[in-house]
């Protein structure tokens, strides 16, 4: 709990976080899938009861609430979520939702770390729940489509397929690449899938399968899209001190964080090839956590669509550009390549509750990073681990370096 005598003690604990980093000190969520019968609410709960039932905290620890929603309004009449979110997962404290398109749960993350570096809490719960499926495919396109510019992109008729779309074929116009390439990607995930208990898609897709499947906007077809899915996720995050002095066993830290933005329509960018925002947060989060893109040991990234890991992975550094879009097929972003990639099986496969997602991210690398991942032998002796949450066409992102420091 944050001290009753601030100054000194926030001061000394600022450093020490600033230092050490903020501790991942309980995780959980559901299987991402099809729960048309359930409320988000519903969802949240689940999660968070994991949570707190795998680790030494309870409810009443928690000192802020941070939960990511991005379509709440539309898809079950609910607004002012947060404290619904809270009330489920058994917490009385102050409640905020985050709403930042797709990237709704990485920005609960970054907010609910900032709050603890700041010192002015020393336990903090981030989470994120979003339901989806009891709605048609239109209607769901429709309400995602919001997060575009609704002046300049959704009345000429831009869905995200299509705006992703287009940055496929602009990527390769500018730096080459093919519909093979992508469907590597959709490959490499759907295998990663297969283990994870709590994916969306646990199916086996071959490339010519990828490459047979019905189009959806050109050059993507159906398996280079992420499925609509229903799910929630939760951690909760301590300082370092707090941790230490409770004796909590949560050897995960998150040691960098950058969130950075980019103009949201397409057409006000000078290129459609590469996503800036993610190279500022990269950038920035690197940098607090002092480790290079070498020092990378696997990455969770923001595969709504295979062209968008291609674009992620040369932003993160990862691959040089023009080389993210071959890199699975290359086996550099494998299971056994040099830097695994969305061993969870990504948005592509294990799925994307929208404001679930970058929370879900985080719960999966803690898992990878301290070994009880079903994936986790994929990685030998991994030490740091990458979260990357992109919102809309990635005009909102966070990047999150997470390590193991016990």
């Amino acid at each position: 709990m944050a001290d009753s005598q601030p100054t000194d003690g926030r001061q000394t604990r600022r450093r020490e976080t600033s230092l050490e980093g903020v501790r991942v000190a309980a995780i959980g969520q559901t299987s991402f899938g099809s729960s048309p019968n359930r409320t988000a609410r519903d969802l949240f709960a689940d999660a968070a009861d994991e949570a707190f039932r795998n680790s030494a905290l309870e409810p009443r620890d928690v000192e802020e609430v941070f939960y990511g929603n991005f379509m709440g309004e539309l898809s079950e009449s609910q607004g002012h979520q947060a404290p619904l979110a809270a009330d489920v997962a058994g917490v009385s404290a102050p409640a905020t939702r985050l709403e930042n398109a797709c990237a709704s749960g990485g920005t609960a993350v970054r907010y609910g770390l900032e709050r603890i570096r700041s010192g002015s809490a020393d336990v903090v719960l981030v989470g994120g729940a979003e339901r989806m499926t009891h709605m048609s495919t239109d209607d769901v396109t429709a309400g995602l489509s919001t997060a575009a510019d609704a002046l300049y992109e959704i009345t000429a008729g831009v869905t995200f397929p299509g705006a992703y779309a287009l940055m496929a074929q602009a990527y390769f116009a500018e730096r080459g690449g093919s519909r093979t390439d992508l469907a590597h990607i959709a490959v490499k995930n759907h295998e990663n899938a297969l283990e994870n208990d709590h994916a969306h898609i646990q199916q086996r897709i071959t490339v010519e399968e990828a490459l047979e499947a019905p189009p959806i906007a050109e050059p993507l077809g159906l398996y280079d899209c992420c499925p609509i899915s229903d799910g929630a996720s939760v951690a909760v995050l301590t300082s370092d001190a707090y941790a230490r002095q409770h004796g909590l066993d949560a050897p995960i830290a998150i040691t960098g964080s950058g969130q950075a933005g980019d103009r949201l329509a397409l057409q006000d960018r000078p290129s459609l090839s590469r996503t800036p925002a993610t190279e500022k947060a990269a950038t920035r989060a690197y940098s607090e956590a002092a480790v290079t893109p070498a020092d990378v040991d696997c990455a969770e990234v923001h595969d709504c669509f295979t062209i968008a890991e291609a674009m992620a992975i040369e932003a993160l550094g990862f691959a040089d550009p023009g080389e993210g879009v071959s890199a699975a097929r290359a086996g550099l972003t494998t299971a056994d390549g040099d830097v695994p990639v969305n061993l969870s099986g990504g948005l592509k496969a294990k799925g994307h509750p929208v404001g679930a997602t970058g929370v879900s991210q985080l719960t999966e690398l803690t898992r990878l990073l301290r070994g009880d991942h079903p994936n986790s032998d994929a990685l030998s002796n991994p030490r740091v681990g990458v979260a990357h949450n992109a919102g809309g066409t990635v005009a909102s992102t966070t990047v999150h370096v997470l390590e193991v420091v016990a």
